[in-house]
């Protein structure tokens, strides 16, 4: 998976599909209001969002979706220089989270941009989010995580 931007692409692309077809399950299922309760707090939810997280920020929607375009293109474009296959995880869970959410900022709506991003799954404790919210805070999260143990001192240096 790594050196080879073939890995990455292809989580990037099963989060895209996994993402609208819950999306498009989401849309038919919950079109109504129906709630469906799952176990503990855990339920199905119909929510739209024009903003960013936690629906902060509603007007900036356009502005949110070609960030994100452009910050998709960067990962893309350094796929070369992912070294190991966490760190190609962590790329295609981001790329493919983002495009998921690009999508239906494109073309949920007349207006090219100004579409909302669906979501549904419900904690009730923690705002509403989808399968593409997952793969960005997975992706990010293992990325984070790789440049903490990258950075930290190996134990067999020694200083001089």
């Amino acid at each position: 998976m790594t050196r080879r931007p073939g890995g990455p692409l292809t989580v990037a692309a099963s989060v895209v599909v996994l993402d609208q077809l819950t999306k498009y399950w989401a849309l038919n299922a919950l079109d109504d209001g129906r709630v469906i309760d799952l176990f503990w707090t855990l339920r199905f939810n119909l929510a739209f969002n024009t903003g960013m997280a936690f629906s902060r920020g509603g007007s900036f929607g356009p502005v949110i979706g070609v960030v994100a375009l452009i910050i998709v293109a960067v990962i893309v474009l350094s796929l070369g220089n992912t070294s190991t296959r966490v760190g190609a995880l962590a790329a295609g869970l981001l790329i493919g989270g983002a495009l998921g959410n690009i999508i239906d900022r494109m073309f949920r709506d007349d207006g090219w941009f100004r579409g909302a991003v669906v979501d549904f799954i419900d904690p009730q404790w923690f705002p509403i989010f989808n399968v593409a919210d997952i793969g960005v805070t997975v992706g990010g999260a293992l990325l984070v995580l790789i440049h903490l143990l990258d950075a930290r001192p190996s134990s067999g240096s020694t200083s001089s």
